[in-house]
This record gives C-alpha cells, structure tokens and sequence, in this order.
C-alpha cells in the first residue's frame, strides 16, 4: 500500500501500518523511491534490449528476432515480409513498425537478407514499398554463418510461449560489417561500417599476430579523412565528402554522396547555400537512378574549382561523423575501440568453430560406436538370445549378456539407449547386412574423425582457412567504395561567392554592404574580413558588416587575405608633424580582427603622404617634388620601390627625406618584384600548394601552365590556381613545357596491335585525347630519345627472335596530337617496356630532331666562311627577314639528294630512316635548316656595310 500523504521523507517504516485482510503488513514506498527505481529499470531496459547491440553477434534484439523468425519460415523460396513482421510478432512485443523498418534497414546493407521488389533506394531517400508488396529470405551467407542450433544459447521469450536465441552464433565480425546506430537512456551508439574484405584480411591478421588497420567503409561510396578516427571511440571523427568530377567549364557532377545523406538533401543544402549566396549556380538536376548522378550547372563567369570547394565548405557535400562504439557485453554496457571488437569476434569465431568440431566428433565418435555395435549384433547372431524371452527387460538382458564377450571391441561402455536401437533393426537389414559395406562405413568414420581431430590440433589455420573460403565464396564484387583519402582544410572566406558588394564613407569612416549611395569598393562575400588604412597611418582589420565604423579619412579599403605574402603595401608617411619623410615596403600577414595597428613609427601627427596596394608585389617609380627652400638645389627625384626590401608591419622604414615634400606622383607604373612561385603538388589530398608538402612541380608565374595526363589516354593544361581540381585518374602531373616531346604506346582496341607516336603537347583549354575511346593507353614517357623493347609470345610467334628493341626517335619521327601513330610490330606481343634513354652527344642530330633556331645578333658579326661544312649553327642570317623556326616535325626536315642540293622530305607514308653521319665528317651536308647560304666576300662586305 502506497501512503501518498507522507510528507516525511526519511526512510523509517510507517509506525501505524494498516493490518490487510489476509493479515500481513503492508510497507509505506514513497513515490521519489518509486520513480527512481521505475526510472533505472526503464534504463536498464532500453539499452539492453532495445537500442544497443551485442559484441556476440552485432545485432539488436529486433534484428535478431527478426532473422531467427526468418530462419524459421525458410523453405529455401522468399516470403513476404509482412508474413515476416507478423512471424516475428511472437518474440517482439513492439509493434509491427518497429518491426518492418528494422527488417527494410537490414536488407539494403545487403549482407543477410536477399531481398526482391522496391525496398527503396539509399541514394534517394525514397521509402520501400508496403511490407503487402516486398519479398525477403536468408542470404546464403547468412545461413551459413550465423545459424547453428547446436551451439545457440536459447531463453524463453516475453510471454514464455516460445523459446527464442540469447544471441545467435555468428562466425564472422558482423557489428563492424553492418555498423549500426541507436540512442538508448543515457548512452548512444554509432559503429561505422566497414568493408567486408578488409574485415577478413583483418581477422586473418589477428590470427597471424600481425599488425592490421581498420577504416569505415560505407555502400554509398564518397571520399573519407580518417586521419581522427581514433578507432571509432568516443572522441574520434571522420570527414565524408562528396566525388565531384568536372564535365566541362559549366558544369560539375556528382556521382558519389556521403553515407548518411541523400541526394535529395545534398540538393536542398546546394540551394540553400545559393540562395544565402554562398554560392552561384543557374540550376541542378538530379538523374539518379542506380547510381548517383546530380548535375550542378553552374552561373556564367564562376570558376568551377572554387565551386567545387565552396560544395564542400558550405553543403552536405562533406559531413562530419562522430563515432561512438558502445555495445553490450556480458550484460553490461561496454566501449572498446573497433580493433578490439574485431579481436573479440575474431577469438570468438576460433571458440566456436571448436566448439562445432568437437561437437562433430563425438557425433562421429557415436556413429561409429553404434556402427561397430550393429557390426557385432548381426555378425554374431547376439539376436538368437531374445527369442524366448518375453519381456523387455529378458531382451535387454539377453542382448547385453550377448554382447559382454566383445566388449574389448566397443568403444565405449553399452547403454539403455544403444539396446533400444538395436531392439528397432529390422529384419530385412538384418538378413541383407553386407559386412564389407559395414567396414567401409566405418572406415570412412575414422577417416572423418582423424580429420575434425587434425583440425582441433590445428585450430588457428583452420579459422584461417575458413575465412579466407568465406572471402572467396561471398566476397566479390566487395571491393571498397569508400576512397580514404587525407582531405585539405578548405577556408570558407576564400571560396565564398562574392554575394556583396562593398561601400565606403571615406570623410566619415563608415563602411559596409549597406551604404549603397557612398564610395563602390568591390565585391566581397558576407563571411570576409576587410582592411582599412586611415590618413594617420593606422590600420584595423574588421569583419563584413551591413554598416560599421572603421575611423575617418581613409586612405585605402579593400577585403583582407589572412597570411598573403604577395600583396606588398608601398608607403612614403611624414614621421609626426614636422619629421622626417620614411618610405618602407611591408605585408601584413595574420593580425588580430578589430585590434588598432600602426604602420608609421606612431609618432603623433604623422601621415600618410603616398600608398598603394600591390597584389602581385609591384614596385613603381615615383617622383618626389620637395617645397622651396633657401639653399635647396635640387628640388626634386626618382624614388624606386624595387631599391626597397620587403619587411614586416611594424618596421619603421628608410629616410626619403628630411624635407618637407610638395608632391609625389607615378613616373613608372610597378613590375613585380616577387619571384616565381614555388608550387608543389601533395598526392595524399590531391591539391596544389605553396607550403613545400609533397612534389616540387617547379616555379611558375604568369601564363605558365600545368600539364596532367590520365589513364585514358589524355592530356590537359589547367592554370597554377590553389584551388585548381584534378582527375581522380590522373597519372601524371608536372610543369607544362611547350618544347617537351610525348611519347605514348597505346594497344587499339579492336585489332588488339600496339602503336607508339610521338608529339608536342599542344596549347588547348578543354582536355585533348590522344588516344582514340576504346584503345588503351599502355605506356608513356617525355623522355627525348626513348628506347623501348618489345618481348614477343612465342607460343603464338614460331619464327624470329623473342625480343626487339626500337630506337624510338629513330622509328617514327614527331607527329600531330591526332596521328595514329605507326605500328609497333604485327606478333602478338607478351610484355613492353621502357629501357634506358639514349644519350646523344652535343652536336650530333638524330633523325626526326630539329637544329636549335639560329639565334640573331648585331654585334659582333661574325666570320662568314665559304664552306658549308664549317658554317656554325647560329650563324647570322639577313635581318631583314629572319628565318622562322619550323613548328613540327620529320616532314620539315631536308634530306641531301644525289646531286648534292638539299630537299624537303616528303610527308612519310611509311617509315624512312636516313642514316645520320658521325659528327665532324668533312662529307657531311647540312639540312636545309641548318644550312647558310653561300657568300662571297664582297657579298658579305656589302652586308655589313648595310647594317652599320
């Protein structure tokens, strides 16, 4: 009886309790203890048997009654899932809901159930279809590792009606493979999945001794940084992004999401992001289907690099996941990192393919006893003894009196059960007993037996054995689809869209997005810092605003980049009233947002007399007029910015000048003074950078360009931007030097030959293939006279040598980006590869090279002689029409006739290798490129007059 009127909330008993009518006393509970207790037993409740898996076989109590009711109604032929939900009824008490989203969950993982009809898409979003509509039964992988009632645990279920698994005995890391997520009283649970393959090789591993890692995995695909994962425990974090690919300057696609998210929502993000103008696009299409393709067409004039970043930075394009490994071992609550919950499943897979092989033994052990036993009872005749005996026990008396003269032949001692079978043998199989049959059974017994014992001896490569057969019969077409990946920090300030548009109030020191009637400034996106330089020399760094104060009479405005060492300030400032006038060079690299700085020395009065901002590191010319003054001569100069060196903020800068200045305006406007930018390219996040991490690819400035070139036979020049994007089959990448010559072997596809051409990488702006869709690119190299050596299949090649070597440079000559190219042979070749170059020696052209284009001097002329063997190249031609370099290639080349004047070679048709005489041969005739006209002296005299 609950006294709900007692105020006291001691524990003492109620010293006046009332007397029931049975007589027995009832216990005062107050209502806190009450709740407390319901509250803990609620708890304890959830987590154990609703939203937290088991370590044993990774599954929840729904799963696992699910797929036992499954295991149940299997007849080998699917069933309809509501049959399914209403058959699982009998051990869930929850409802038919919980029910059938927990068995749609299932089937798309694709691992335990073989599922038929729509159950929904993953990619989409979109629902399954009503449970009346879908069909399901156990996957054979399933049955073969997760159900064996010889070794399941069993309890009684909730209404003690029917018996149902403790948890089932699964012989493989289920939990990891799956993953699974719930939310329970106090406690959460998210487990990554992981790749099915690598949880094999994994437990292979374990078993080994060897070191292993474990990374997520996810059916979605995408990209992933594990970089945090910190073994899935609590505290750890991956990043999942998006696989972007660029169609063309318009457009971009997505072909793979990140788990968790759907295209549907990726979409929502997209726009949601356009229209806070984070970034611009003029529409998306999402042609979804089987596989993931949402096409972005992007707002004319938008780079798609800094778009692509913008995706990740500001949609569902790249998420976040925290994992929490929380699973239920031996009934309590428990948080193990995943590497430790695959060597618990790992030891527990050994425990019970033991298990099932002694269990497999004794049954052995039994078939073989009651088969020796028969043996015996026939062979022998130990029946004749019961025919007149009438009662049972007489028979089984009879029958072991029978039997005790063989008792060394029994294996073990008879029992009630093994008489009452051999009571049951029927005559027939008595009078057709085969004894040798009866021998060869048995023998075939303790052949399986020594075999289960050699396992139990051998007990690890067993359970190696068995997964690596696992992975062979249901691992296909498992392989990864998750690419790990180390993920750049993208900073949201740089690849916004410039949304906004910047204003300034010089005279009263407002600025913002707001004042749309003062000064234009420039674009700028909502999320950027701005710089302002007021007339006294002090600066401040502030944030974006609709309207904020940043200090009267400014001098200069723009929007800030944090750490840019490029944009170089050029200031001349008048040191306090009546100081001294400094000039000095600097950047202004990380600072503190809203925080008050100086670029003059500080000195009251001082002020800025002239300022630029240089973003690529100009220094001009200025000249400087000084004002009148007694005994002043020169009363103005040429100051250079370049004479100055670069320095820091708060460096005070050289003297100009002590006196006062008049003016100063441009005489020159500024080059840059800043050298070539180191560019290098990191292969772990696929991005360029200035940082010196990864691959030096060179240093670039202007129009130098960066080549890459891919696995399907294509090249492209893409700009040194940062930002800059690369094909995920990439295979090249490097500086693009326009001289460089490209040599590619490539199989056709329909004739199965090889070919090999050579050419120049041509400007382009869209990507350039070289290599015709259906070929395949084998080889390639930039090296300038490549050898390659062809090994020949022999098996089909009867006659001729099993290798050759080409001397590429002397085998086809430099052709267009389109050519064929030649055939490298018609046998059917085994193996090609590259050897080492040759090295020609300075002076001597091989065939299909070009004579360097002679350079053209005035002074000093040089001796003209009358040879033509001795005309030097370089030699000096007319001035007035300089001879062109030819662009291309062997068909520009001059080839010696037989009457001694040279001629251009025709356009080759087939191969023709003219030989190439050693250097300084007197007989040698030059090409006609290389070649100086003849002279006499006075021709060459009246040359010279001319140009002087």
């Amino acid at each position: 009886m609950m006294n709900s009127d007692r105020e006291d909330t001691g524990n003492s008993t109620n010293e006046e309790s009332p007397e029931l009518e049975s007589g027995s006393l009832s216990q005062t509970i107050h209502l806190n203890d009450m709740y407390q207790g319901w509250f803990l037993d609620y708890a304890s409740y959830v987590i154990l048997e609703r939203a937290v898996p088991e370590i044993d076989d990774g599954l929840k109590p729904v799963q696992r009654r699910i797929l036992h009711s499954m295991k149940e109604l299997d007849d080998g032929r699917y069933n309809k899932v509501a049959n399914i939900i209403g058959h699982t009824m009998k051990y869930h008490p929850h409802g038919d809901v919980s029910i059938g989203d927990a068995l749609v969950q299932l089937g798309q993982k694709d691992i335990l159930i073989d599922c038929q009809g729509n159950w929904g898409n993953i990619l989409t979003g979109d629902s399954a279809a009503a449970s009346r509509y879908i069909e399901a039964r156990l996957s054979k992988f399933a049955l073969e590792v997760l159900f064996n009632p010889k070794t399941t645990k069993w309890k009684s279920s909730y209404d003690g009606r029917n018996k149902e698994p403790m948890a089932l005995p699964s012989k493989f890391p289920l939990l990891l493979a799956q993953g699974v997520e719930g939310i329970a009283v106090g406690l959460a649970s998210k487990i990554l999945s992981h790749n099915f393959n690598e949880l094999i090789d994994a437990s292979i591993k374990i078993l080994q001794n060897k070191e292993f890692e474990l990374f997520p995995d996810f059916p979605t695909g995408g990209m992933i940084d594990v970089s945090k994962y910190n073994d899935g425990i609590r505290g750890g974090k991956v990043r999942l992004r998006a696989r972007i690919v660029q169609e063309d300057k318009k457009t971009l696609k997505i072909t793979e999401i990140p788990y968790g998210t759907t295209t549907g929502s990726i979409i929502d993000s997209i726009l949601t992001a356009n229209d806070k103008g984070k970034i611009k696009i003029r529409k998306i299409d999402d042609n979804t289907a089987e596989n993931v393709e949402v096409m972005i067409y992007l707002a004319p004039g938008v780079s798609p690099d800094t778009t692509m970043d913008a995706l990740y930075a500001f949609t569902e394009c790249e998420i976040s996941i925290s994992p929490n490994a929380c699973i239920i071992q031996n009934g309590k609550p428990g948080f193990p990192g995943v590497s430790e919950i695959l060597r618990h499943n790992t030891q527990q897979t050994v425990e019970l393919l033991k298990l099932e092989l002694k269990i497999r033994l004794e049954e052995l052990t039994e078939q073989l006893h009651f088969s020796s036993l028969e043996k015996i009872f026939i062979e022998n005749e130990v029946y004749e003894g019961i025919k007149k005996c009438k009662t049972d026990e007489d028979i089984d008396s009879a029958i072991r009196k029978g039997l005790k003269p063989f008792a060394k032949q029994i294996i073990r001692e008879v029992s009630v059960d093994d008489i009452r079978r051999l009571r049951k043998i029927p005559i027939e199989r008595i009078s057709k007993f085969n004894a040798d049959k009866s021998d060869e059974l048995m023998r075939s017994i303790r052949l399986d037996m020594e075999e289960v014992q050699n396992h139990l001896d051998n007990l690890t490569d067993y359970a190696i054995e068995y997964f690596r057969q696992i992975r062979k019969k249901y691992g296909k077409n498992r392989d990864r689809k998750t690419e790990i990946r180390n993920f750049e920090v993208i900073e949201a300030a740089k690849v916004a869209a410039a949304n906004e548009k910047l204003y300034v109030n010089r005279e009263e020191g407002f600025a913002g997005t707001g004042l749309k009637k003062d000064e234009y400034v420039c674009d700028c996106s909502d999320i950027d810092d701005i710089i302002v330089f007021r007339d006294d020399g002090t600066f401040i760094v502030t944030k974006v605003a609709e309207k904020v104060f940043v200090g009267q009479n400014v001098t200069h405005i723009n929007v800030f980049q944090k750490n840019d060492n490029r944009t170089v300030y050029n200031l001349i400032y008048r040191d306090g009233k009546n100081g001294k006038i400094m000039v000095k060079r600097f950047s202004v690299l990380g600072v503190t947002r809203d925080k008050e700085y100086n670029s003059t020395k500080g000195t009251p009065g001082s002020k800025i007399m002239y300022f630029t901002a240089n973003p690529n590191g100009e220094a001009e010319v200025v000249r400087v007029e000084l004002k009148p003054k007694p005994r002043l001569k020169k009363t103005s100069f040429d100051f250079d910015f370049a004479s100055l060196a670069i320095k820091g903020r708060a460096s005070m800068g050289n003297t100009l000048s002590r006196y006062a200045i008049r003016k100063i305006e441009i005489r020159q406007e500024g080059v840059s003074t800043l050298g070539s930018l180191n560019i290098w390219y990191d292969d772990t996040v696929q991005r360029l950078n200035t940082d010196g991490r990864g691959t030096l690819l060179g240093a670039f400035a202007g129009s130098d360009r960066i080549l890459t070139v891919n696995q399907g036979g294509a090249y492209k020049l893409t700009s040194f931007d940062l930002s800059t994007h690369f094909d995920e089959d990439m295979i090249f990448i490097g500086k693009y030097n326009p001289i460089d010559i490209f040599t590619a072997v490539y199989q056709e596809g329909d004739t199965r030959l090889h070919y090999i051409k050579r050419f120049n990488i041509e400007p382009a702006e869209k990507k350039v293939e070289f290599v015709e869709p259906g070929d395949k690119m084998v080889l390639f190299t930039f090296d300038k006279y490549p050898q390659l050596q062809v090994l020949f299949d022999m098996k089909l090649k009867t006659k001729g040598a099993e290798s050759e070597i080409f001397s590429v440079h002397e085998f086809i000559g430099i052709k267009g980006v389109k050519a064929k190219g030649k055939k490298i042979t018609v046998y059917p070749v085994k193996k090609i590869e590259w050897l080492e170059p040759l090295q020609i020696a300075a002076g001597t052209r091989p065939v299909g090279e070009l004579s360097p284009e002679p350079e053209l001097e005035a002074e000093p002329l040089p001796e003209i002689l009358a040879e033509p063997s001795k005309v030097k190249k370089g030699a000096v031609k007319d001035k007035s029409k300089p001879k062109e370099r030819p662009s291309v290639l062997p068909e520009a080349l001059s080839k010696p006739s037989k009457g001694g004047k040279t001629e251009k070679e025709p356009k080759p048709s087939h191969e023709i290798k003219p030989a190439v005489p050693p250097p300084g041969n007197p007989a040698e005739k030059p090409s006609s490129i290389e070649q100086t006209k003849k002279k006499s002296k006075e021709e060459a005299e009246g040359e010279q007059m001319e140009l002087f």
